[in-house]
């Protein structure tokens, strides 16, 4: 082997992933230089970072992150948690900022539902991950596919149907945080119908989960906002169908054998769990726990 290697042949050396090697060169943990437009690593070096630990601490890093679910809430997701015995906490804080803290390792798991612009949604939390610096040992997990509409008041006073309906009744409709996946899915829905967030009569602040935005709506507070068909029902509001979504759970690798992901996992394929999701509505369950990525 040469003195100096290049770019694949040092991921093969160091049996890493080119793609995290790049990681590793853009944050100048790796010994490189670049010649004439090329990366060369020298062979020498790489054996000296290797045997002074450095390769443990920046990319194989062992350290547990906190027992806490993060991301996206979900009724189902929050009942299993509790009725599991996983030992999870919950951080209910949005997609994007599960995805985050995850990166960080400041929650075990993130609870993801990821929308495009474009309307393509099927892979979209998987290109997420897939894309997320930092997350080159993911897994995701499929938890279920969830429907998601507009909740309204009983009997719809107002006739919505759509977001044209609502941004010309000028309906007060609620927003959640940037990066919520509910957030997501109303600018994908205000892209298609070829609005802007500044034609709607947005309330503020944010609603962080959707049970919030049914009790808003319940006390009179606003008058729409999107949440899922379990959320509506729950509440004994009217639901609006939009669309049925990806509802994932995001980890790495080696933290998918942990104790409380597995009493997550292992409750999950029960059919107690497949009975709760039929009882709150607007679930498929069908493929529960299907890994759809390793990153």
């Amino acid at each position: 082997m040469p003195e100096l290697l290049t770019t694949d042949e040092a991921a093969e050396y160091l049996r890493l992933s080119e793609r995290k090697l790049y990681e590793l060169v853009a944050t100048r943990e790796v010994p490189c230089s670049k010649v004439t437009g090329r990366w060369l690593f020298p062979r020498a070096a790489l054996d000296r970072w290797v045997s002074a630990g450095l390769i443990a601490h920046a990319a194989l890093a062992q350290v547990t992150a906190p027992p806490i679910m993060g991301g996206s809430h979900d009724p189902l997701l929050e009942w299993a948690l509790r009725e599991s015995n996983s030992g999870l906490a919950s951080l209910p804080e949005g997609s994007e900022e599960g995805v985050r803290r995850l990166t960080q390792g400041e929650v075990i798991v993130a609870a993801i539902h990821m929308h495009r612009l474009d309307g393509d949604d099927e892979t979209a939390n998987l290109d997420v991950v897939a894309d997320a610096a930092g997350l080159h040992d993911a897994v995701v997990i499929a938890f279920a596919r969830r429907e998601q509409g507009i909740l309204v008041a009983p009997g719809n006073p107002l006739g919505l149907s759509d977001m044209a309906s609502i941004a010309t009744s000028r309906a007060r409709i609620a927003q959640r945080p940037a990066g919520a996946g509910a957030q997501l899915l109303l600018l994908a829905l205000l892209a298609r119908a070829r609005l802007a967030l500044d034609d709607l009569k947005l309330a503020k602040p944010a609603f962080p989960t959707g049970p919030d935005i049914a009790q808003a709506i319940r006390a009179g507070r606003i008058d729409c906002g999107i949440a899922t068909r379990s959320v509506a029902k729950s509440a004994a509001l009217d639901f609006l169908p939009l669309t049925w979504e990806r509802f994932d759970l995001v980890m790495r690798r080696r933290d998918y054998f942990m104790k409380g992901p597995q009493a997550l996992f292992e409750f999950m394929r029960q059919a107690g769990f497949r009975d709760r999701a039929s009882e709150l509505g607007g679930y498929d369950v069908g493929d529960t726990g299907a890994v759809r990525l390793v990153n």
